[in-house]
C-alpha cells in the first residue's frame, strides 16, 4: 500500500490555523449542548461552517440531521460521521464553559425540565469533523473523490441513524465507498485505537409486566405473589450468560430496575422489570432473548400467574463489527502518521447505532477510538491502579475531554482516515 503521509503532511500543515476556532466552538457547544432530536441550534451552526466551506448542504434529514457533500473529482466516495446530542445530565466538571442549560426530556414523554450536558463527548465528534471538513476543502489538490460529513441525531436514543436512513439517506449522499466514525474514550489523550470486527455490542433493553393476585399482607395464601415471582426471575437469569453462552461469546444480562407493590401490607397484582442485554453478535443476542422469554413464561406458570407474561422491547442498539480491510487500511494509514501512537482498542461493552447508516447503504464501515484524557492524569491511574475509580468515563458528570491534543488527534484522525481513499 502506498503511504499516505505526504498528501497528509501538507494538509495538516493548517491545523494550527483551525486551533483556534474550533477550541472556540468546542467550548460554544459544550457550554450549550441539546438532547435527542433537539439538536436545531448545533446543526445550524454545523450547517453554516459547511456552507462556508463550499460543501453542498441539506439539512433536516432524520429531522435535525445534517449532510454536507464536496465533490472534487473523479474518485472513491468517503463518508465521515459525527453525532451531535447530549443527556440529561448535569454536569459537574467545573469547567468555566460547564453546561448550565436545561430542556424537556421529550424522549420521556414529559414536559419536565432536566440538566443537560454532553456527557458523551459528541461535542468532540461534531468539533473534529467540522475541522476535517475544513481543511479537506482548503486542500483540495491533495485528493480527488467526493467527501460526505454526516452529523447525525439522537444517537443516545439509539434511532437518529434509523430515522435519517429512512428519510432517504441514500438519495442524498449517492453511491458511497466507505463510511467510518470515531468516539472520544477515557484513555491517553493523543493516541488513537482501533479494532477489526466486533468492537461495540449490541444493546437490547426489554420490560417484562408478570402478573400476580392481589390481597392482604397477612393471608398471602389468597394471593400469587408479584413480588416472589420477580424475584425467582431474577436469580433464575443469572444463569443465561453462565450456563447457555459460550465462556468464548461476551455477553452481559442486567435487571436494572423492578417496581411491585404499593405498600408493606399489600401484595400487588403484578410487577415491572426492566432489562438490559448486551452481545456481540446476533447468535448470541437471540439466545439470550430467546432464554429471557422461556424463563418468565415458565416462572410465571410455576407460580401459577393469572396471566400471560408481557415483553416490550425498545432502545435497541445494532452490534459494531468493523469490517477487516477498511480496519486495515486506516490502521496503515494511522501508523503513519500518528507512530507509537496507535494501538489496539478494546472491546467496548458500550452500544451505538452508527452502523445502522453503512448497512443499510450497503457499504464497509470502520470505527475506532480516540483518547480524551489527560496523558500524565491517565498514566498515574494506571500506576495506582485506579482508572476504573480516578478516571471520569462517558455518560459521568465529571467526563470532560481535555481540549488538547483531544481536538487534533480527532481532526487528524479523519482526515488520515479519508486520504486513505482519497489521497493522490
Amino acid at each position: 500500500m502506498t503511504s499516505t503521509q505526504p498528501p497528509v503532511s501538507s494538509i495538516l500543515d493548517d491545523l494550527a490555523e483551525c486551533r483556534p476556532w474550533q477550541e472556540d466552538f468546542y467550548r460554544q457547544l459544550h457550554q450549550h449542548p441539546e438532547l435527542s432530536h433537539q439538536e436545531h441550534e448545533t446543526a445550524s451552526a454545523v450547517a453554516t461552517r459547511l456552507r462556508d466551506n463550499g460543501f453542498e448542504v441539506t439539512e433536516g434529514i432524520g429531522g435535525t440531521g445534517v449532510v454536507g457533500r464536496l465533490r472534487n473529482g473523479d474518485g472513491p466516495c468517503v463518508l465521515l460521521r459525527a453525532d451531535m446530542d447530549a443527556l440529561p445530565v448535569e454536569e459537574a466538571t467545573g469547567l468555566p464553559y460547564a453546561s448550565t442549560a436545561t430542556a424537556p426530556n421529550a424522549s420521556s414523554g414529559s414536559a419536565e425540565q432536566v440538566p443537560v450536558m454532553h456527557a458523551c463527548g459528541h461535542d468532540v465528534h461534531v468539533t473534529c469533523l467540522l475541522g476535517a471538513a475544513e481543511l479537506l476543502a482548503r486542500h483540495q489538490d491533495a485528493w480527488s473523490g467526493t467527501l460526505i460529513t454526516l452529523f447525525q441525531p439522537a444517537e443516545e436514543l439509539g434511532d437518529g441513524a434509523r430515522r435519517m436512513v429512512d428519510d432517504g439517506l441514500a438519495g442524498v449522499v449517492g453511491a458511497v465507498d466507505v463510511a467510518m466514525a470515531q468516539h472520544v474514550l477515557p484513555g491517553v489523550a493523543g493516541t488513537v485505537g482501533t479494532r477489526a470486527g466486533a468492537v461495540l455490542s449490541a444493546a437490547d433493553s426489554m420490560r417484562v409486566t408478570v402478573h400476580g393476585r392481589g390481597a392482604h399482607g397477612s393471608m398471602p395464601q389468597a394471593a400469587v405473589d408479584p413480588v416472589v415471582l420477580a424475584a425467582m426471575i431474577v436469580v433464575r437469569l443469572q444463569g443465561v450468560v453462565s450456563r447457555e453462552v459460550a465462556p468464548t461469546n461476551p455477553a452481559v444480562l442486567t435487571v436494572g430496575s423492578i417496581h411491585a407493590g404499593t405498600k408493606s401490607n399489600v401484595i400487588g397484582d403484578h410487577a415491572v422489570l426492566e432489562l438490559n442485554v448486551r452481545t456481540y453478535d446476533e447468535q448470541t443476542r437471540s439466545t439470550v432473548l430467546d432464554a429471557i422469554r422461556r424463563i418468565v413464561v415458565a416462572e410465571c406458570q410455576a407460580s401459577r400467574s393469572p396471566a400471560e407474561p408481557e415483553f416490550e422491547l425498545y432502545d435497541r442498539f445494532p452490534p459494531t463489527v468493523n469490517d477487516a480491510e477498511a480496519t486495515a487500511r486506516v490502521h496503515a494509514a494511522f501508523a503513519d502518521h500518528f507512530g507509537e501512537n496507535v494501538g489496539e482498542l478494546p472491546l467496548q461493552s458500550a452500544s451505538e447505532d452508527f452502523s445502522d447508516v453503512p448497512t443499510a447503504l450497503g457499504v464497509p464501515y470502520t470505527y475506532w477510538g480516540i483518547g480524551g484524557t489527560d496523558p500524565d492524569t491517565y498514566r498515574a491511574a494506571v500506576v495506582a491502579g485506579t482508572v476504573d475509580s480516578d478516571i471520569p468515563v462517558n455518560h459521568s458528570p465529571y467526563f470532560a475531554p481535555v481540549m488538547q491534543p483531544t481536538l487534533d488527534t480527532g481532526t487528524s484522525a479523519l482526515v488520515v482516515a479519508a486520504l486513505a481513499w482519497l489521497g493522490r
